[in-house]
């Protein structure tokens, strides 16, 4: 059965769209194949994953427009088993264009549940913002992943996520689980970073994932070149995060505890 994960936060800059490339491409790597699809309209996971701005391309703004199937819409990525639906900035006229539609929040879904089942995971990279998009994503998911950077305002924004978190489950999608809190951009040589980890494992407990995903420029660089870290340098401390991340939600899956 395929696990559908959004992965969100409706602050920006906390390693979102970093975490759905580089999860995605260590989930392929361990032979689960997985599709990306990029629900944000800057496309950062499109253009990170190699693909060039082309306005020939069919990308999810068809599917919310045009009702266009996934797998019309799917490309395949230099990387075995990874396969991306892109984004382009086309896609912030789809919510204009979605407001008078009935069921608007469940398009997403319904594209997913009518489209190709040969997929372990479905990973959505949402954008920083709580709008229909995002609506979509959550309520095609069956759990959420929240990237948090490890900084001072860190559970401050969390907790207007899980504020959101709860009015989906009430009204739109009732199954939707936490699948963890990732604390991303950790600085083991500052006390803030070390402070931050420990306090939200503290309000969080287990639902917090082992792995911590380090500042590493590495990681940063990877983007530019259109590759994940894994094809990019996979010596790094930034591959080596991700693989043992894709290693918990992998056992998460398992054993039933996402």
């Amino acid at each position: 059965m395929t696990r559908t994960i959004a992965i969100a936060n409706q602050k920006g800059g906390v390693g979102k769209t970093t975490t759905a490339i580089n999860l995605a491409a260590s989930l392929a790597a361990a032979e689960m194949k997985t599709l990306l699809i990029d629900c944000d309209p800057q496309a950062n996971a499109t253009s990170g994953l190699g693909f060039r701005r082309d306005p020939r391309r069919r990308s999810l703004y068809h599917l919310f427009t045009e009702h266009d199937p996934i797998e019309k819409l799917v490309q395949r990525t230099e990387l075995e088993g990874l396969d991306v639906v892109p984004s382009d900035k086309n896609l912030v006229g789809a919510v204009m264009e979605m407001v008078n539609e009935e069921h608007r929040e469940y398009l997403l879904k319904k594209a997913l549940d009518q489209g190709p089942q040969s997929y372990s995971f479905v990973l959505i990279d949402c954008p920083p913002a709580l709008d229909l998009l995002t609506l979509n994503a959550l309520v095609a998911a069956q759990s959420i992943l929240i990237p948090i950077q490890c900084e001072y305002f860190a559970l401050e924004g969390v907790s207007e996520l899980l504020d959101t978190l709860i009015r989906i489950r009430r009204n739109l999608n009732p199954s939707l689980a936490i699948e963890g809190i990732l604390l991303t951009m950790f600085d083991d040589r500052t006390n803030l970073s070390n402070q931050v980890a420990q306090d939200l494992r503290d309000f969080f407990g287990a639902q917090v994932f082992k792995t911590l995903i380090p500042r590493n420029v590495r990681l940063a660089e990877a983007p530019s070149h259109g590759k994940p870290i894994l094809l990019y340098d996979i010596k790094s401390r930034g591959a080596e995060s991700y693989l043992q991340l894709a290693k918990e939600v992998i056992n998460h899956d398992k054993n039933g505890t996402g």
